[in-house]
């Protein structure tokens, strides 16, 4: 919807006291209907932010919601301030047409990040984390594959947030425990893509690897020192 804002600000001082008053006008346009048939402009009035009136197209006049409120609703229902509401009315229906197509076409293709997660002690099970980042309509999917084949039973949590700027996060948990040569996958689906788009973590073999690599740098620090202490020792 559109809102605009009107601030008027009297400061008033007695006895060292600063008062201020704040009179607002909001001006909103509600879509109800995708094709923009059915508008309803509200239009609201208010003092210390206490709704005093408000115009709604629907009933086609003023309602007072305080003693001031009445009053001034009922001066403002008169034909002349009426008419020229009904053709504001007509400027919500221009101003949807331009903005409506921008807000439901728009597509913005998430980013995707898929780590692992560390986990408190050695016989904890393996944990990756999926991220969708920054996308844009909401409706999203993300689910886990082992071997191309989908994954239903160890998906840990799943996590949906907005960021507060018309975009939005999701993050996929996946606790499970690695099977030599398999490969596990994260997979996105959303309107952005035209298939969904699949990211690869790699062999569990791969973890192994990097074992054995780290005992060989460990093996091969271990005869390091000790050909150092036989040359100290022959040196002697």
């Amino acid at each position: 919807y559109y809102c605009f804002v009107f601030v008027e600000v009297v400061v008033v001082y007695f006895l060292s006291i600063k008062t201020i008053h704040i009179l607002s006008l909001c001006i909103r346009c509600t879509y109800i209907s995708r094709d923009l048939s059915d508008v309803e402009l509200i239009i609201s009035t208010s003092f210390n932010k206490a709704v005093q009136m408000q115009f709604n197209s629907t009933l086609g006049k003023y309602v007072g919601f305080t003693e001031i409120g009445m009053k001034c609703a009922r001066l403002s229902n008169n034909k002349q301030i009426l008419s020229h509401l009904s053709n504001m009315v007509h400027k919500c229906k221009h101003y949807g047409e331009i903005g409506y197509p921008a807000i439901v076409n728009k597509l913005v293709q998430p980013k995707i990040k898929l780590r692992p997660v560390k986990q408190n002690g050695s016989s904890s099970p393996a944990a990756l984390v999926c991220s969708a980042y920054d996308f844009y309509p909401e409706q999203i999917k993300v689910s886990w594959l082992r071997d191309g084949k989908e994954m239903t039973t160890d998906v840990a949590s799943i996590e949906e947030l907005a960021n507060g700027d018309w975009y939005y996060q999701i993050h996929s948990h996946l606790e499970y425990t690695p099977k030599s040569g398999e490969k596990i996958s994260c997979m996105v689906e959303h309107g952005s893509f035209n298939k969904p788009m699949i990211i690869d973590w790699g062999k569990s073999s791969d973890g192994n690897k990097i074992s054995i690599g780290a005992s060989g740098l460990v093996l091969d620090i271990t005869a390091a020192a000790g050909l150092m202490y036989y040359k100290k020792k022959s040196a002697d």
